[in-house]
């Protein structure tokens, strides 16, 4: 039995590797649609929300058969528990930049525009995902640590971009206002999925611990 449910956890965390290698590459394909205005990159990214809606219901699936049939306890029990709170968070992180690509293709963005804060508000969250599931997978209590202080900086350049932005439409006196608000909606969304890294995060030290320490 110990056997089966060994093999039951190493298929969960592949899957939920996989999870986290997907939400990572909707980050960036989500990023570079908006800066390239490439509305077919935008379509792309909504398909790719689909495969990890797919893939939140196998790890649903793995998670109610391992309860079921291996009865598992004690950190087992934990890693279980924290995979399915796990990829909630990862799906919603999906949806988000499923929703920046819906920026892209309802405004039919077709011009490149100069991103520099956003793109690494991008590599900064979209990081701390593949450094969430990372510390997941090697149970690795400091990785998970430095995931949630990683929360800090990208919400200092949610302030920033936020910040920009507004004083962009004053001066422009309304011009492009209405494309600046879709940006301040971008960086919204980017720094929501640093919040669902940080839960992810949470939730790892939870498995390792047992006990979970709410930083948000």
């Amino acid at each position: 039995m110990r056997r089966r449910l060994d093999m039951q956890l190493d298929e969960l965390n592949e899957l939920l590797t996989h999870m986290g290698e997907l939400c990572q590459v909707a980050i960036n394909k989500a990023t570079k649609a908006l800066k390239n205005g490439d509305v077919s990159q935008a379509k792309k990214v909504q398909k790719a929300d689909m495969k990890i809606d797919q893939i939140e219901k196998d790890i649903e699936s793995l998670c109610m058969k391992m309860l079921l049939e291996q009865q598992p306890v004690a950190r087992d029990l934990r890693q279980v528990s924290a995979a399915l709170k796990m990829i909630t968070d990862m799906e919603r992180i999906g949806d988000q930049t499923s929703d920046i690509a819906e920026i892209v293709i309802s405004e039919n963005i077709t011009e490149s525009m100069e991103l520099v804060e956003l793109t690494q508000m991008a590599e900064a969250a979209g990081k701390m995902v593949k450094d969430s599931v990372r510390a997941y997978v090697n149970q690795d209590l400091s990785l998970t640590r430095k995931v949630i202080e990683a929360d800090d900086e990208v919400d200092r350049m949610f302030v920033e971009n936020k910040k920009e932005l507004v004083e962009y439409i004053a001066k422009d006196k309304g011009k492009h206002g209405e494309r600046a608000m879709d940006l301040i909606m971008v960086a919204k969304y980017l720094e929501r999925i640093g919040d669902h890294a940080t839960n992810i995060a949470e939730w790892v030290e939870y498995s390792i611990t047992g006990i979970r320490i709410e930083g948000n």
